[in-house]
């Protein structure tokens, strides 16, 4: 059986998969595969792994008259359409809990630079300004005992608010579901979107894009947020109204905001790219050696379950 992986990813899933008896072929160029690529590589492949930049779209699943399972390289998937998916009997999968750890290191990471001008800072330095102290250079944000507001409570989520807990912060939260465990071990507090985005400090948001969740926060919730707030996006870029928010950040409306995701990605917004109250980040939320490494021998088992007749073990 043939297995075609969309991108060049860690070696041990390649490894992997061809021990377990697989003929595997990698698309060789270092880019997101087009659309006729996609269809013209994987037409015979019995499983594909995709990435979160390539696009499953229907017209792909009919070209795919052999495969009985993608597996996505990614915790997200609205790359691909999963229900029409299913309903040609193709397993979906992704690769969940193995990257918690390594984004909410890279959310925690957004916030301290966000509050005290890292970035802006380090500019300043290699543009070889700094001619000595001043009291009011890049004065910045203490973290503690502010209000840290969590945009989706799940592992991602949770993890980052236990890092800003160990910062002082105090924690709402926004979920559907009420999280007992994460309130017994946190002190959170779950709270109205509208709550959440009035009284915490920082933002952060860690919410999958789906239909409900495009543009949730648009102009009218955007405002809600103090002028001392930062928003912090490791989720989906889709989420924010970058354009609304970007109008915000040019006039101070809000502190400072820090992406690794953007709306329309790879493309990014230029006018991001001028702001110095925003430090932005080329996707790099689960890109530790130890999270790309474990997500890529999930996804090779994924593969080996389904095509030997078991159950996947992280469907969608």
């Amino acid at each position: 059986m043939q297995v075609f992986i969309t991108r060049r990813i860690p070696d041990n899933a390649q490894e992997l998969l061809q021990k377990a008896g697989f003929t595997v072929s990698v698309f060789d160029k270092d880019r997101a595969i087009k659309k006729d690529e996609l269809i013209k590589f994987s037409k015979n492949a019995d499983a594909i792994v995709s990435l979160l930049s390539d696009k499953i779209t229907k017209e792909v699943i009919d070209s795919l008259p052999r495969c009985k399972i993608i597996a996505n390289f990614a915790v997200g998937y609205n790359n691909i359409d999963v229900e029409y998916a299913h309903s040609k009997g193709i397993v979906v999968t992704n690769t969940p809990d193995i990257l918690t750890d390594a984004t909410a290191d890279i959310a925690m990471s957004l916030t301290l630079a966000c509050a005290r001008h890292i970035c802006a800072a380090q500019n300043y330095m290699l543009e070889q300004k700094f001619v000595g102290w001043k009291p009011k250079l890049f004065l910045g944000i203490e973290l503690r005992n502010k209000i840290f507001g969590v945009v989706g409570a799940g592992r991602i989520g949770q993890e980052t608010a236990k890092r800003a807990k160990a910062f002082g912060m105090r924690i709402v939260y926004y979920n559907r579901s009420k999280k007992n465990e994460f309130e017994n071990g946190t002190s959170a507090k779950k709270v109205s979107l509208k709550k959440l985005l009035k009284i915490a400090d920082v933002v952060s948001l860690h919410l999958p894009l789906a239909g409900n969740t495009f543009h949730l926060l648009n102009r009218e919730s955007l405002d809600l947020l103090k002028n001392t707030a930062i928003l912090i996006n490791t989720a989906r870029g889709e989420i924010v109204d970058e354009k609304y928010l970007i109008s915000l950040l040019k006039k101070k409306k809000i502190f400072a905001a820090g992406f690794d995701v953007y709306e329309g990605e790879p493309k990014v917004n230029k006018a991001l790219l001028k702001l110095e109250n925003v430090v932005i980040l080329p996707h790099i939320g689960s890109a530790t050696f130890e999270a790309r490494n474990s997500m890529a021998k999930l996804a090779a088992e994924n593969i080996i379950n389904v095509l030997n007749g078991k159950k996947p073990i992280t469907p969608i």
